[in-house]
């Protein structure tokens, strides 16, 4: 089966070995009508400030640099799907197949929703079982991340991705049946592959304009809380993204555990220095200083002998 571009059948059906140094590995997610190397032109100055902060060096913690990984996501959008589209009726059937927009879902929501109040109960993220199941196969490449990076749908898709893998979480799926979604294909055992990663869940999750997903049928992935070290970014002048919706996946991770930051602008990932040296502060603190801390226990340790 072939997964917009991706031949399933190529996948690696174990865990592929590292070659080569470490690297720290990094799952970059795009927003709604994006693709993937739309959002690498849109993020290079992100990725050049990681790449300055953990070079290829032997005495870096990841002597490898970093990798950070683009997907596309599988759904190909038509004028039909995109707000605003400034397309006419009359577009032909090349410029629609043309159209470079992609989607982890699209939302519909269930006409038995009558009342207003209600309408979240029933919103249903339509082709979310295939957009987990790149984004799945993307890990399995890769042979494992460190962390997830998203924007906008992708901020959504990226908090999905850190609760999955969470210790425990497909209890959570079992619990909530029949109303709740079914925990995704394969996840179970790419769990397993991150356990030789990063002990099993992430190091950490970032939302650039993110929102969480409302209806039942997500509860899942919110409850227990989502534990993975999070950072929201958030636009003090978005007007795509509600902030109720943005500032409600945050009281959906532990507190304690979620940072939020506002930056003076819209819907948009801010790449200047003073917001990238937010993100390369938050990504140290995950994945270098509390290695150091733990190592620094160990060494610490009462040996009974």
């Amino acid at each position: 089966m072939a997964t917009n571009g991706v031949d399933a059948s190529s996948l690696p059906t174990s865990p592929p070995k590292e070659e080569g140094p470490r690297k720290l590995k990094i799952l970059m997610l795009h927003g709604y009508t994006q693709s993937g190397p739309l959002f690498r032109s849109k993020t290079r100055a992100l990725e050049k400030l990681l790449q300055k902060s953990f070079p290829t060096s032997k005495t870096s913690p990841y002597p490898g640099g970093v990798a950070l990984l683009y997907p596309t996501a599988p759904i190909h959008l038509q004028p039909a799907d995109i707000p605003n589209f400034s397309g006419t009726s009359e577009t032909t059937d090349e410029a629609k197949e043309e159209l470079d927009a992609w989607g982890w879902w699209t939302r519909s929501s269930s006409p038995s929703s009558a009342a207003p109040s209600s309408a979240d109960a029933d919103v249903r993220y339509d082709g979310l079982s295939d957009g987990l199941a790149v984004i799945k196969d993307t890990i399995l490449a890769a042979g494992g991340v460190d962390g997830v990076i998203g924007f906008s749908q992708g901020g959504c898709a990226a908090l999905f991705v850190a609760s999955l893998l969470e210790p425990s979480r497909s209890a959570s799926f079992s619990a909530h049946k029949p109303d709740g979604v079914d925990y995704p294909e394969g996840w179970a055992e790419l769990f397993k592959l991150q356990e030789s990663v990063t002990g099993g869940a992430l190091k950490f999750a970032v939302s650039y304009s993110g929102f969480y997903a409302p209806g039942r049928r997500h509860i899942p992935f919110y409850e227990p809380k989502i534990g993975t070290p999070s950072l929201h970014f958030i636009g003090s002048l978005d007007s795509v993204v509600d902030e109720t919706l943005s500032t409600g996946l945050v009281d959906r991770c532990v507190e304690g555990k979620s940072k939020v930051v506002y930056h003076p602008g819209g819907h948009f990932v801010p790449v200047g220095k003073e917001m990238g040296a937010v993100l390369v502060g938050f990504v140290r603190d995950c994945c270098v200083h509390k290695e150091e801390k733990k190592e620094e226990s160990v060494e610490d340790m009462d040996v009974p002998f």
